[in-house]
């Protein structure tokens, strides 16, 4: 029964993302109170609303922050049925996963909760610091984050290259500015660091105008400095901006693959044939509401969802699809007509696998087309209907 309780929780909240709408509905909810948690902090500084509102912005915050200490509390508690820590017991796997750095986001959104809970005579208004980093928490429910951090994570080299390039030449104009202008200007360019300030505004294009070279070369010099501003800061933004493009193509890549393995068409089919067929699939936007296919249609396409929700429409009963399942398999290989409507229930974001596309595939690899023919006979004699299915 507890390893039954335990195991529900785990999916509640570590696998929000396989389906399960209470799951993302808990993540919601959290999101909402990391947001509200966060707009409070910041609005308590206002003394119109910190200073009249206490006890109310007070008891929200530490509703917030008892909600956060029961997530983390329980996140501990079934953190050694990830498949990653199961090889450790119970005490080390959980010790592992505290200390992850999402866990550690965690750990310091509670922080300010159990400080004040159990050492009264710090002052709440004091731990503003910590509420606001609360924010990170988003990290946690934002794939879009995530896959941020994972990209400066994997690029760390190349960027602290650059870092230390741009550092390189800010030393450079700066100990050439103290050459030509420390004897026009010794209270500005008196000394290297004191030119490193001119350095860092003039190449971070900011120009603040409080220092400025007055002789000649000093300006020649400055000039040169600004152009160069633009190139060398433009460096680590795209060595971000192409690995986080990289990062997100792979996760969707990683994504799609995981919805095709689970097709049983698709069954026998390795994991380098399924990212083959992985790219015969259309992406396909749908608005809530639009029919993507009527009931008596040729079935030449089946669909994978990707975002969003998919109602069937049977004539006696209807079945809903969520993100990561799929429909119209059985028509794409049995040639029949379609049983069912389907209509988005939400907005919804479509893989399509179109039959003319599969078959164009089948014919340049008939080894591959053998396996899903007899995957399709498989399927046939499982469910007892006559299905033709040709390449």
């Amino acid at each position: 029964m507890a390893h039954s309780i335990k195991l529900k929780v785990y999916n509640l909240l570590e696998r929000s993302s396989a389906g399960n709408r209470l799951a993302k509905q808990i993540d919601a909810i959290l999101i909402i109170f990391i947001v509200v948690n966060v707009g409070l902090a910041v609005l308590e500084t206002e003394p119109s609303i910190g200073e009249v509102y206490v006890w109310q912005i007070f008891l929200l915050d530490f509703i917030a922050g008892s909600i956060f200490a029961v997530e983390y509390l329980l996140r501990l508690w079934v953190s050694d049925l990830h498949p990653p820590l199961r090889k450790y017991g119970p005490l080390k796997a959980r010790a592992v996963y505290a200390m992850q750095p999402l866990s550690l986001v965690d750990f310091v959104a509670v922080l300010p909760f159990w400080l004040s809970l159990f050492f009264t005579s710090i002052s709440w208004k004091s731990l503003v610091i910590l509420r606001l980093l609360r924010f990170l928490k988003i990290a946690r429910y934002s794939p879009a984050v995530r896959s941020l951090i994972s990209a400066v994570v994997a690029e760390q080299r190349a960027i602290v290259g650059s870092l230390v390039l741009i550092f390189g030449v800010a030393l450079v104009s700066a100990t050439l500015l103290y050459s030509v202008e420390h004897a026009a200007q010794p209270e500005h360019f008196g000394t290297i660091p004191s030119a490193l300030w001119w350095a860092f505004s003039t190449l971070t294009t900011v120009g603040y105008g409080d220092v400025v070279p007055v002789t000649a070369m000093g300006k020649t010099i400055a000039s040169l400095v600004m152009l160069m501003g633009y190139c060398l800061f433009a460096l680590p933004v795209g060595i971000v901006g192409t690995a986080f493009a990289r990062e997100i193509h792979s996760r969707d890549f990683v994504i799609t693959w995981g919805m095709v393995a689970t097709i049983p068409l698709f069954e026998r089919l390795s994991a380098i044939e399924i990212a083959a067929v992985t790219e015969l699939l259309h992406s396909h936007s749908v608005p809530a509401g639009q029919t993507i296919c009527e009931k008596g249609e040729d079935g030449d396409s089946l669909y994978l969802i990707a975002s969003g929700e998919v109602e069937e429409v049977f004539s006696d009963h209807r079945i809903l699809h969520g993100e990561g399942e799929h429909f119209g398999e059985a028509s794409l290989f049995a040639h029949r007509k379609r049983t069912a409507s389907a209509v988005a229930r939400t907005p919804v974001q479509l893989m399509v696998l179109k039959m003319e596309d599969l078959r164009r595939f089948m014919d340049r690899k008939p080894a591959i087309a053998k396996k899903i023919i007899d995957e399709a006979i498989d399927e046939r004699k499982s469910r007892h209907t006559d299905v033709e299915f040709t390449s």
